[in-house]
């Protein structure tokens, strides 16, 4: 009987997790598709690079600027409204991009599905690891890997196939139709919570006007740097200078303020919060190196287009996808630290393996060391996600998950940044890829070194309680 009940459970877990993870891949594959038709938009609206550049851009900072919004809102409203919100928000987003009539247009409707986004980004961290519990948080997190290993991976591929079929507004209509049912099924699949379960404080308004613009802010200057190729120009140094004034503004209003802040800055006394949300900073700026990298040496190296450069990089995604699911399912078991200190080695050896490559190496090889490479990343990301949410306890997730976040999208801010400035600097295209590469290898290494930080092994004994996470360690 025992065993019948846990069956249905776990159906039902399923079911959830794959209704949600469909209204996370949205947000992933949209923002990559769009990115590769910026070419199609400026010449479709007769503008700059420059002003398209800000369809992908103001998204991006409408995401990031949303998150802390969403920390105190989930607990505030119920995760299910505020999941059904954001799909609402989304789709608004969707249909008005599809429909756009000049670049202005189009940029206030990718802020709208940027906010819809911010919503639904951290929400997914957050729903999975409530319905998982801290039992089976790896193998959880390790699906949540298949949508972030391959939706940077399919987006590019997606975005090239469907503007070379119909046209740009296609993009942003099949959005509409995918997010339509992800919508219905949310309805359905996704369990009702009360909202005010956590006891939410009033929305600390401050905090908010400083925490969100703030890393906006930050993850500007560092797109700002890529676009510009220097981290010396202007249009970086000064969203950058901004974001670090009204970061430290929050520090300080959080440590000291009366109100329950939107994110418990203490949480970082905890070493293996620390731990767990650097490594996962880390392994984000170093997927999106290589997602940046990789197509430039196709590119420039062996002269492929772009369509094939990015299904030259499908084996990093396929890696990750395959490494995720099982790495967090064998976490659960055994704990996180040997495995992702495996993983770290394989990352390491492979991202080595790309430094050695040159325009007269086969395809085949920089395939293989890209697959090996999404593989250890798999294997050190997905237990490493699965630990942090394994000692949180349920009234600090949803910080957590937020923490997670934006620490993974200023990760991403800048490897992108990191690839541009690497290249550029060099004197040729080639070498300024190996430095890229090598900027890998020392990143991964750092992961590799901050493992043992990591909680050892699983159970329900790990999760540590609220006042001894926040407690100095």
């Amino acid at each position: 009987m025992s065993s019948n009940t846990d069956d249905r459970m776990d159906r039902r877990l399923l079911w959830t997790i794959g209704v949600v993870l469909l209204g996370g891949m949205l947000g992933i594959l949209n923002s990559t598709m769009a990115a590769v038709a910026t070419d199609t938009l400026a010449a479709v609206f007769d503008t700059s690079l420059s002003t398209v550049g800000w369809t992908s851009t103001g998204y991006l900072l409408a995401v990031t600027a949303t998150i802390p919004f969403t920390t105190w809102a989930v607990d505030r409203y119920g995760g299910k409204r505020l999941w059904v919100a954001g799909l609402i928000i989304f789709l608004a987003g969707s249909l008005a991009a599809g429909l756009a009539w000049d670049v202005g247009s189009l940029i206030t409707s990718r802020i709208v599905q940027g906010l819809g986004a911010g919503l639904l980004d951290p929400l997914v961290l957050i729903l999975l690891a409530r319905a998982a519990g801290p039992r089976r948080a790896g193998r959880v997190m390790g699906l949540m890997g298949l949508v972030l290993s391959l939706g940077p991976v399919l987006g590019p591929i997606a975005g090239g196939a469907i503007l070379g079929a119909m046209t740009w507004r296609a993009m942003f209509l099949i959005s509409l139709g995918v997010g339509v049912v992800a919508l219905v099924l949310a309805l359905r699949a996704i369990p009702a919570d009360s909202p005010g379960e956590q006891s939410p404080s009033r929305l600390d308004v401050l905090g908010l006007a400083l925490l969100g613009p703030g890393f906006a802010a930050v993850v500007l200057g560092f797109s700002q740097t890529a676009e510009q190729g220097a981290i010396g120009a202007w249009q970086a140094l000064v969203p950058l200078a901004a974001g670090v004034v009204l970061l430290i503004g929050y520090a300080v209003h959080a440590l000291r303020g009366r109100r329950t802040p939107l994110i418990d800055l203490r949480l970082f006394r905890s070493r293996s919060f620390s731990a767990s949300v650097a490594i996962m900073g880390l392994g984000g700026m170093g997927l999106f190196s290589g997602l940046f990298a990789l197509p430039l040496y196709y590119q420039q190296a062996h002269g492929h287009g772009v369509l094939a450069a990015g299904l030259l990089m499908a084996p990093l995604g396929l890696g990750g996808a395959i490494a995720m699911p099982l790495a967090g399912r064998i976490s659960d078991r055994i704990g996180g630290r040997g495995l992702a200190a495996a993983g770290a080695v394989v990352a390491i050896a492979s991202v080595f393996a790309l430094t050695q490559v040159g325009p007269g190496t086969p395809e085949v090889w920089p395939a293989l060391a890209a697959l090996t490479f999404g593989l250890g990343s798999g294997s050190f990301s997905a237990p490493t996600m699965g630990s942090l949410y394994r000692t949180l306890p349920e009234p600090m997730v949803a910080q957590g998950s937020s923490v997670l976040y934006m620490l993974n999208q200023l990760g991403a801010a800048i490897g992108v940044a990191l690839v541009t400035l690497v290249v550029h600097g060099e004197a040729s295209a080639m070498s300024g890829l190996r430095g890229v590469f090598w900027v890998g290898v020392v990143s991964n290494l750092i992961v590799l070194a901050l493992i043992p930080l990591l909680p050892g092994r699983a159970g329900p004994a790990a999760v540590v309680p609220e006042e001894e996470l926040v407690r100095n360690t």
